[in-house]
């Protein structure tokens, strides 16, 4: 049996409507860390059975807890966009990131 680490996942009114797998796919190498940008926290995004989009919300600083709260597919989007998660985009969202150049 695989086991791996979940977190809880709020809706927009933060209710607690169960729980997903911690990841970090949105992080990127900054020379010395994977980050999303802040010192010791961490940000990746996932798909729910049920098609819902949803942020991970990670952190290394004693006290936090990692969470995950549902977003809308536009906003999922542009996360990985920019990002620049190419294969990440075509596994959540079936087809290539956008090519919008002339």
């Amino acid at each position: 049996m695989d086991t791996y680490i979940t977190v809880p996942l709020y809706d927009a009114n933060d209710r607690c409507i169960g729980r997903v797998p911690y990841t970090t796919n949105l992080d990127q190498w900054d020379g010395h860390n994977y980050t999303d940008g802040s010192c010791g926290c961490h940000l990746g995004i996932g798909k729910t059975r049920a098609g819902q989009y949803y942020f991970v919300h990670g952190s290394q600083w004693e006290g936090t807890r990692d969470t995950a709260n549902i977003c809308t597919e536009d906003e999922a989007r542009s996360a990985v966009i920019a990002a620049g998660k190419d294969d990440l985009y075509a596994r959540l969202f079936g087809e290539r990131i956008p090519d919008l150049a002339d």
